[in-house]
């Protein structure tokens, strides 16, 4: 029982504490980081397969 109080308790903690705005912020920011990335990979993967094709 006491367990089940202290898990509602942290819930309510977490809701309360963290407003939906901060939350969609950190997923925007992870999202934005990753897309980073993924273009990144994407224009080196690019420049690798153009340099292959050229050197024949």
């Amino acid at each position: 029982m006491k367990n089940k109080i202290k898990n509602i308790l942290l819930l309510l903690f977490a809701s309360i504490s963290l407003t939906s705005c901060a939350v969609i912020e950190g997923i925007f920011k992870a999202g934005f980081g990753i897309g980073i990335f993924v273009t990144i990979a994407i224009i080196v993967l690019i420049i690798y397969i153009i340099s292959k094709f050229s050197k024949k």
